[in-house]
């Protein structure tokens, strides 16, 4: 099956719902590692948008001038 790409809103809002959880101890020490590996995936994630609109919009910037 397919995975659908998130969002950055997305991915923001799952982040938070994994730190809520982290800071509540919500999770036992298994969750916790599966957790953390996907919050560091999500977190590259983010980055890699950010910079991707960043290159957008410094390009749309540039064409303007």
């Amino acid at each position: 099956m397919e995975e659908k790409e998130l969002t950055y809103e997305e991915a923001i809002t799952r982040l938070e719902e994994l730190v809520g959880k982290m800071e509540n101890n919500e999770l036992n020490l298994d969750q916790l590692g599966i957790s953390l590996k996907e919050a560091q995936m999500l977190i590259k994630m983010c980055r890699d948008k950010l910079y991707q609109t960043e290159i957008q919009v410094n390009g749309i910037l540039k064409e303007s001038e």
